[in-house]
């Protein structure tokens, strides 16, 4: 019955927006994903399944915490939390942290809850943790023809900012991979052409020969490798820390019942030992009163 409701209540119908969480928290979706299809969740029972669809629905910063879901959704909490593990478990869901830089320039830990309609094995997870897959999965064919077209135009557009600059259409195809490196290195439109009209020669003999050489003497340097993130996953269960290769299917070992305990026992407090030891301070002096006045 709930997965009718929730059926019939799809994303897509959903009448009030699902609630965001803080700034910084919330849904991430994972890099890499394949394009949605009506299959994606067929491999989970149809709670899950459903639930599954409705959460890969969802924009980046909702929050999709049980309570929060349990209030959109036709399940109760337990239910929730059950097949929240259960997806997670699937591969499609994990909970961690991920270090952040403030604007301050200071950096702190945020909560994250990753997810993905594409399921991931655990070996996927440690390599995402370590920060080696890419943030983005563009298309890199059609990024590259983006960048081509791009360049081309410029080229083509420069004789309207300076008459003498005015290039065959195959000398813009051959100039285009000089331009797109610089694309590649983070210039703009502004400051390319900055550089190729700035201070020109009279006359240009050979506009194409002139922007070439331009174009490789005034390549910027190449902009910093940037920083794998610092990222940590934690248990779906008890929140403990550690590497996903100690966490398959989101889980603890002790939350899988193969070491022991869960949780730690915790710590006695001092003032416990201390009435401990007095009692057995007390129980010696009354079978030995002769050494405990000795020590006196």
């Amino acid at each position: 019955m709930a997965d009718a409701k929730l059926s019939a209540a799809s994303p897509l119908a959903h009448v009030s927006p699902h609630p965001m969480a803080n700034p910084g928290y919330g849904k991430r979706a994972a890099p890499g994903q394949l394009p949605r299809t009506r299959n994606d969740f067929a491999h989970l029972p149809p709670r899950e399944a459903a639930i599954a669809a409705y959460l890969d629905r969802l924009p980046d910063g909702t929050d999709i915490s049980v309570k929060t879901l349990a209030k959109q959704l036709p399940y109760g909490q337990c239910a929730l939390r059950t097949a929240l593990n259960r997806i997670q478990q699937a591969g499609h869901l994990r909970r961690g942290r991920e270090r952040m830089a403030t604007a301050s320039g200071e950096s702190r830990w945020i909560t994250r809850t990753w997810f993905t309609r594409t399921a991931r094995d655990d070996g996927w997870w440690a390599t995402f943790t370590r920060g080696d897959v890419p943030e983005e999965s563009a298309d890199p064919e059609r990024a590259r023809a983006a960048t081509r077209s791009r360049a081309h135009v410029l080229l083509a557009a420069l004789g309207r900012t300076a008459p003498v600059l005015s290039l065959s259409a195959a000398d813009c195809a051959r100039l285009a991979p000089l331009v797109e490196e610089w694309f590649a290195r983070g210039a703009t439109e502004e400051t390319l052409t900055a550089a190729l009209t700035a201070g020109l020669p009279t006359p240009v003999h050979s506009p194409a020969a002139l922007l070439r050489r331009r174009l490789t003497d005034k390549l910027p340097p190449e902009p910093p490798v940037p920083r794998p993130p610092r990222r940590m996953l934690e248990c779906a269960k008890c929140g403990l820390p550690g590497r996903s290769e100690s966490l398959p299917g989101g889980l603890c070992g002790g939350c899988r019942g193969e070491c022991g305990p869960a949780h730690p026992p915790a710590p006695v407090p001092t003032s416990t030992v201390h009435a401990h030891a007095a009692g057995i301070r007390a129980a010696m002096s009354r079978r030995h009163p002769e050494r405990t006045a000795a020590s006196r």
